[in-house]
């Protein structure tokens, strides 16, 4: 026992003597590091002062100084800022689901202003703008040089005034002008409808409501349907969808997972990373699910659709999402403003990270661009209306069928015409449908 004492006393000795000598030139290094920094500073206050004194017109030093700490953090990353008293109450606003504007997502890509995506029913999705659209021009002035946030502030303005972007667009040779006019945009966070015998839960964004508006949307369409053995199920329709509140984007995830991770962030001190599991219960109870997502959906969504994927709780649909895979953090500043600061790179349940890669959906479905209405003559469609046998004139009855037999092969034949609208108007969404009403029937076979 003595000897043990001994031996572990000479290795703390030793030990200490160890960490001295490392540890001087730690610290000389650590205070070099500090004096460069001060040096920084000192240049920072030489310049500022001399453009106080020498430019050549005078300046706001407030102005310049908020101009000094936006451009510190947006050289770090696209989605870190400085936001302004006014600009850090606007996206208050925002977060509660009702504020002016146009009604979009943007990002900040080679100096322009790249569209993440339009908002359902609001001025710029009805103007027809569209996901990866660059936005160069606001009313004539190039916004090129400019911040993102002084980009936003340009297309702020008066609800009901007007305003002129240009855009380029791929695919387009030349840019083109399209007119908005502002409007207070009112988000309905989902919209909730029957698609056939399938619950559609479109998701337009992540905010304050979202989790609430899902819940009632769901359980109303299921009782509209007439409960939820005539419900072949649910299609969570996250396509444009820019992302909002990581809070609400666990909320959701958990709606329909009884258990495992959700979500995990993981900060520059791994001390600092976070995990969010699931809790017992299911809103969908074990329904079939698709989850929809295109080159639109960021951020909080892609939150969604990775734990669902991951969790094998639905199958994905449709083309990559956006990719962006990190947390921002936003911090009030004493004057009333606040740092918007990315703080996290979040993972999926399976550890991975979607930064720049998105989430690769489990079946890739493009939507088709819609070919415009061919014409027919009035030849045609009469020729087209009466090629079937019913139609003929003294043709003869089906005496094998009961009355009953006949009212469900019309009520068929009217689901499929609605079927093939609904492939014309919105392929993907056909998509979905199509494959729960085929996972739906397949596991009542089985059963």
């Amino acid at each position: 026992m003595k000897k043990f004492l001994l031996v572990a006393v000479a290795g703390i000795l030793a030990g200490t003597v160890v960490t001295t000598q490392v540890a001087e030139p730690l610290l000389a290094k650590e205070a070099k590091k500090t004096t460069n920094v001060y040096e920084q500073l000192d240049l920072f206050g030489d310049i500022f002062g001399r453009i106080r004194a020498q430019y050549v017109e005078e300046v706001d030093p407030a102005k310049l100084i908020e101009a000094a700490i936006n451009g510190m953090l947006t050289s770090l990353d696209p989605h870190s800022s400085y936001l302004s008293p006014k600009g850090a109450a606007d996206m208050r606003v925002q977060t509660r689901g009702e504020f002016g504007g146009l009604g979009i997502e943007v990002t900040q890509e080679n100096g322009f202003v790249k569209v993440v995506s339009p908002i359902d029913g609001t001025p710029a999705a009805e103007a027809g703008l569209k996901t990866g659209d660059f936005i160069t021009h606001v009313d004539g002035e190039s916004v090129l040089g400019l911040t993102l946030d002084e980009a936003v502030d340009l297309m702020r303005g008066p609800v009901g005034s007007e305003i002129v972007v240009t855009i380029v667009r791929e695919g387009k040779k030349d840019p083109f002008d399209v007119s908005i006019v502002r409007d207070t945009i009112k988000i309905k966070a989902v919209r909730a409808r029957i698609e056939r015998d399938a619950v559609v839960l479109r998701i337009t964004t992540f905010n304050d409501q979202t989790y609430n508006n899902l819940e009632a949307g769901l359980k109303e369409q299921i009782a509209a349907a007439g409960g939820i053995d005539k419900v072949s199920g649910v299609v969570v329709d996250l396509r444009n969808n820019p992302g909002g509140l990581l809070t609400q984007a666990i909320k959701v995830s958990d709606a329909f997972l009884d258990k495992g991770e959700i979500v995990s962030t993981r900060g520059r001190n791994p001390k600092d990373g976070e995990r969010f599991n699931a809790t017992p219960g299911d809103l969908a109870q074990g329904l079939p699910m698709v989850v929809l997502i295109n080159g639109g959906t960021a951020s909080a969504a892609e939150i969604v659709s990775g734990a669902l994927q991951d969790h094998r709780r639905a199958i994905v649909v449709g083309t990559k999402s956006f990719g962006k895979g990190s947390v921002q953090t936003v911090m009030p500043l004493r004057n009333g403003g606040a740092m918007r600061l990315t703080t996290a790179r979040y993972y999926t349940p399976s550890g991975r990270s979607i930064q720049a890669l998105g989430i690769t959906p489990d079946m890739f479905v493009e939507q088709p661009p819609r070919a415009p209405a061919a014409k027919e003559s009035n030849e045609e469609v009469q020729a087209r209306k009466n090629r079937f046998e019913a139609d003929l004139r003294g043709r003869l009855d089906n005496d094998s069928l009961t009355k009953d037999q006949i009212r469900k092969i019309k009520e068929e034949r009217a689901r499929a015409k609605e079927a093939a609208k609904l492939r014309q108007e919105d392929y993907q969404l056909a998509y979905a449908v199509d494959l729960l009403k085929g996972i739906s029937e397949l596991t009542a076979a089985q059963k």
